[in-house]
């Protein structure tokens, strides 16, 4: 990847291309009934191209394509050396056209360029390097067996799996899916959110250079409520992964009650808790992370830190620490290298949050920062809202915008209580000096990930995701392995 500092980005827009057609059997074509819709810059709010919308005769292409090179078996039943190859020749290629992906991901969503090109480009590419790495390191099993038969566990792929991704991480939360999905020997067909398509058909046509057949990868755009739920009802969709809203999560494994039964991953909402101790010893660090657990990336994060509970004899001390420091999350153009912060996805997200915001105050809250809208099109200023009870609406409900409510506690167990009252479990955050309160409380928090003296830690070696409604199943790690496999048993018989 070149040296950020080093890249003309307006030189780069002026010369972007967008991948605007639906990538089946390794190649765009358009909508079967010729449909598009319009791809806007949440930004500037300008048209940045016609994206084709797929229905239902679409997405049965897509899924004929995907089980036909399944069958076909030249990927399927390829060598883990082999499928190692081409996935690391893809994450060669991703680095390669590293800025390209960046700009396509900041027009679409409004991220700052230097979150893309630093942050989600980067780690996408090693995502699907670690996975092709990985790939030949996965065993079966030898059962206990007597010695007149040998019992052997092997894994399999499921066949053809659909990924449907939101748009808050557009090429990450994709490669979280496709790289250990391609990597088992499956096929694969990419449903991403209609506001953040460009990235993702872009990877598809890098994935074809890198020598994946045509036909294990296919991108199929268009709204959720026809082509999420075409792939959801499918007979010969083998697997559903899923990142997105929590509604959206029941709906799918609704879909697969009413269809074949298949197996569906989902990781839905957040309302991440962030427990700030008397004893915290770095009080600068942790009003750091404070202010990047909530208003980092806009606050578009499932597992943004967006409750804060803190001891009460360092409450305003603290709040009036995130205050100051807040001023570096102010909303400005996100391709400006300099920027500290984008814009909201688009402007109905924009003024969702907002509303939430005039909720809190309906509720009692007050607002200590922030609580309206930036000067630029779909951005919201970072906000801080107290006075208010933990079962307040403000407090439950995920946002998904820059949003903070601050709460404080007088006792461990009143912190573990409130942090626990939700009916999300996906990450926790505890800021404290002291060993035994750090294990007594991660233990006690119903959360998948917990962070101490840290915020939203995540590696590709360990597992991410949740519990209660939250979702199940992980990403990342070897255990995504579990989600895109089956484990068959052949016994022989040696009498």
């Amino acid at each position: 990847m070149e040296y950020f500092d080093a890249i003309n980005w307006q030189d780069r827009l002026d010369n972007i291309d967008f991948p605007k057609g639906l990538f089946i059997e390794g190649q765009f074509c358009a909508a079967s009934e010729g449909k598009t819709y319009e791809s806007i810059n949440p930004a500037t709010q300008e048209c940045l191209s016609l994206v084709a919308s797929a229905d239902v005769t679409d997405v049965d292409l897509a899924v004929n394509s995907a089980r036909k090179a399944f069958e076909d078996a030249e990927w399927s039943s390829a060598s883990p050396a082999y499928r190692k190859e081409v996935l690391l020749k893809l994450a060669q290629l991703m680095r390669e056209n590293a800025a390209e992906l960046a700009l396509l991901e900041t027009l679409n969503m409004g991220k700052r360029i230097k979150d893309s090109y630093e942050v989600d480009v980067a780690s996408s590419a090693d995502t699907i390097q670690w996975y092709a790495e990985a790939v030949d390191k996965v065993y079966g099993e030898l059962a206990p067996s007597g010695s007149d038969s040998t019992g052997m566990v092997e894994r399999v792929p499921l066949g053809v799996v659909a990924a449907i991704v939101s748009w808050n991480y557009p090429l990450t939360l994709a490669v979280w899916k496709l790289a250990p999905a391609l990597a088992a020997g499956n096929s694969v067909i990419l449903k991403p959110s209609e506001q953040s398509p460009h990235s993702v058909l872009r990877l598809a046509e890098l994935a074809i250079e890198a020598g994946l057949p045509a036909g294990v990868l296919n991108v199929v755009t268009g709204a959720g409520s026809i082509v999420g739920k075409a792939l959801g009802l499918h007979n010969d969709v083998d697997c559903i992964t899923f990142t997105g809203s929590t509604n959206v999560g029941k709906l799918l494994m609704t879909y697969s009650a009413e269809s074949n039964m298949k197996p569906v991953w989902v990781e839905c909402g957040g309302k991440s808790p962030n427990l700030i101790f008397s004893d915290v010893e770095d009080l600068d660090q942790a009003t750091d992370m404070a202010c990047y657990g909530v208003f980092g990336s806009q606050g578009q994060v499932c597992s943004a830190n967006s409750r804060l509970f803190i001891e009460r004899s360092i409450y305003q001390k603290f709040v009036d620490l995130i205050i100051e420091k807040s001023k570096s999350y102010i909303p400005t153009d996100p391709l400006n290298p300099l920027s500290g912060c984008g814009v909201m996805v688009d402007q109905h997200q924009a003024d969702t949050v907002l509303k939430y915001i005039s909720l809190g105050i309906e509720e009692g809250g007050t607002v200590i920062l922030g609580g309206e809208a930036g000067s630029l099109p779909a951005s919201v200023m970072p906000t801080i809202i107290g006075d208010v009870s933990n079962s307040s609406r403000i407090a439950q409900e995920e946002i998904f915008g820059p949003v903070l409510v601050v709460i404080p506690f007088d006792s461990e167990d009143e912190a573990v209580k409130m942090a626990n009252d939700s009916c999300f479990g996906l990450a926790a955050s505890i800021w404290t000096n002291n060993l035994s309160r750090a294990h007594r409380v991660s233990r006690k928090l119903k959360v998948g990930t917990v962070s101490v003296n840290a915020m939203d830690a995540i590696d590709l070696s360990t597992p991410f995701g949740g519990f209660k409604q939250t979702g199940f199943g992980r990403d990342l790690s070897l255990h995504a392995f579990d989600k895109y496999t089956g484990l068959k048993t052949i016994w022989i018989s040696h009498s």
